[in-house]
């Protein structure tokens, strides 16, 4: 899986809505993967930086790339409550 989520971490670089990104949860990065519930690798979680949610698609780069090109975008949150409909605002 690794190599097919580094593609897609390049491909996604420059994007102005999306992070792909990777931590590593046994340095730097564990008090992050603490707080998110990363409890193994590879976990990929996604969403609002607020409440990120555990990803269960294909781990094979094309399986990757669609979710993230229909997903990784700004939607309804706190952060962003323009995105949201009346009903969510409610």
């Amino acid at each position: 899986m690794k190599p097919d989520w580094d593609k897609l971490m390049t491909e996604f670089a420059d994007s102005a809505t999306g992070l792909v990104a990777d931590v590593d949860c046994t340095a730097a990065g564990k008090s992050l993967c603490e707080t998110h519930g990363v409890k193994g690798y590879p976990t990929i979680k996604w969403g609002d930086p607020a409440s990120l949610e555990d990803y269960q698609g294909g781990r094979d780069f094309d399986s990757l790339q669609k979710f993230a090109s229909e997903s990784l975008k700004p939607m309804c949150s706190p952060n962003n409550i323009d995105l949201c409909d009346d009903e969510k605002k409610a």
